[in-house]
């Protein structure tokens, strides 16, 4: 895979909120997944740049919703992952395991 193609650590946790949200992968959910399973801090503008350059790597898609049945309700950007974007994901990660695998890095073994 070419260097692009390879995702950071917090591109990684987006893409899996939106996978574990699937219909309802907007901003403010995302986040919030991500600060409810990883006790991480995301400030809304760290996450939507991540949207941006997930889409501009054509790793993400967005569209938006009908405005909500309520008065002033509003439309939601709704994001769903590519074909390219779950392909990337699951070699990101394979990488990931292949590192570690061997490695003492339970905390029972001690120090590295």
């Amino acid at each position: 895979m070419s260097k692009g193609a390879f995702l950071g650590e917090f591109e990684q946790m987006v893409l899996l909120a939106v996978v574990r949200l699937t219909d309802a992968a907007y901003g403010a959910r995302i986040r919030q997944v991500i600060e409810d399973r990883t006790g991480r801090v995301v400030t809304i503008g760290a996450l939507y740049a991540a949207l941006e350059r997930l889409q501009r790597k054509k790793l993400l898609r967005s569209r938006e919703t009908d405005p909500e049945p309520i008065r002033g309700g509003r439309a939601k950007r709704v994001y769903t992952l590519t074909l390219v974007g779950i392909r990337t994901l699951s070699h990101s990660q394979s990488m990931m395991q292949k590192m570690a695998e061997g490695l003492p890095l339970d905390s029972e073994a001690g120090t590295v």
